[in-house]
């Protein structure tokens, strides 16, 4: 028979859900059967599965220790070169500037470093996470940039910051800002609202004035900072936070982003591309702004925490004369 005691960092979830990543290879039916059968017991009786787990709670498993080391495989943490630049760090949380070019997330058609790779890496390092030890969590992302969108990244370090973050990203608490350089002078602020649908086979996206079934509500608020004649500088701040949501939203009010090739404008993009080599979308998640934070993370409200420009970013600004006091 094995113990697990529950620490901070597996308190606060179900106990299904602790289990299925205590027993990363086995499926939900197993987990189940076995609370049935009373193999898995919660505080020395029969689990549902659905038990909020709290500090000091004990799960038996009454398991032989062949079928615990089928079903349980070690995570293991690739020691990589961090890229990432760290902005803010304390024991809660994480805040790095991802550069251009990097995933944050593998996916099927990559097997190089992730963001997600780099972090893991940087925390072991540190001795803040030690994965031969840990019993289920893993530190986690809590906001997404695509491969070629730069900036700031929050790492939640623990479950209770992880689930912290996550819910007040999703109720606005934390507030995300972009900068990025569209087509056409724009000269004064504005709101625009509509429905995100997403084509999943092209992975592109079409912003819709009325809402249509499958489509979700989009909204992005923007300020002009500087112009040339012919592009501007803006500030996007992102309501809601759909993928591709500022590329196509501006798209469609005929100020794309420059370098886009997705929703962008060929000609502007040539153009870059020939003078900067620039060949990606110029959208960089240049700050984020911490609101209304519950009272373990009140050191955080009212602060604002930026990540620097690439430098491909500002040496356009400079050379466009779109120069911003950074």
């Amino acid at each position: 028979m094995k113990e697990i005691h529950i620490t901070q960092n597996d308190s606060n979830q179900r106990l299904d859900k602790f289990l299925m990543k205590y027993l990363n290879q086995s499926s939900k039916g197993f987990i189940y059967k076995m609370l049935r059968k009373k193999r898995i017991k919660y505080n020395g009786k029969k689990g549902e599965g659905n038990e909020k787990l709290q500090i000091g709670d004990i799960i038996q498993l009454y398991l032989a220790d062949e079928t615990i080391d089928q079903f349980r495989v070690q995570k293991y943490v690739r020691k990589v070169n961090k890229t990432f630049s760290v902005i803010f760090e304390d024991e809660h949380i994480l805040l790095c500037n991802k550069p251009l070019g990097l995933l944050v997330h593998p996916d099927k058609n990559n097997d190089k470093n992730t963001l997600m790779d780099e972090v893991l890496s940087y925390l072991v390092d540190k001795g803040d996470y030690n994965p031969k030890k840990a019993t289920g969590f893993t530190p986690a992302i809590c906001n997404r940039l695509d491969r070629n969108t730069s900036g700031i990244i929050i790492v939640g370090k623990s479950l209770n910051a992880l689930q912290t973050m996550n819910q007040m990203i999703k109720e606005n608490k934390i507030q995300k800002y972009y900068l990025t350089i569209v087509k056409g002078v724009i000269k004064t602020p504005g709101v625009l609202k509509g429905y995100h649908k997403k084509n999943i086979k092209s992975n592109e996206v079409e912003i819709i004035d009325a809402y249509e079934e499958g489509s979700k509500y989009v909204e992005t608020h923007y300020r002009p900072i500087v112009s040339n004649s012919h592009y501007t500088l803006l500030e996007i701040q992102l309501i809601t936070g759909r993928s591709h949501q500022i590329r196509a939203h501006l798209s469609k009010i005929n100020h794309p982003i420059i370098g886009d090739s997705k929703y962008g404008d060929n000609k502007v993009n040539a153009y870059f591309k020939a003078k900067y080599h620039l060949k990606h979308q110029f959208l960089h998640a240049y700050k984020v702004k911490f609101t209304e934070c519950p009272e373990e993370f009140k050191y955080l409200e009212n602060h604002s925490f930026k990540a620097e420009l690439p430098y491909i970013y500002r040496e356009i600004c400079d050379k466009e004369k779109l120069k911003i006091d950074f």
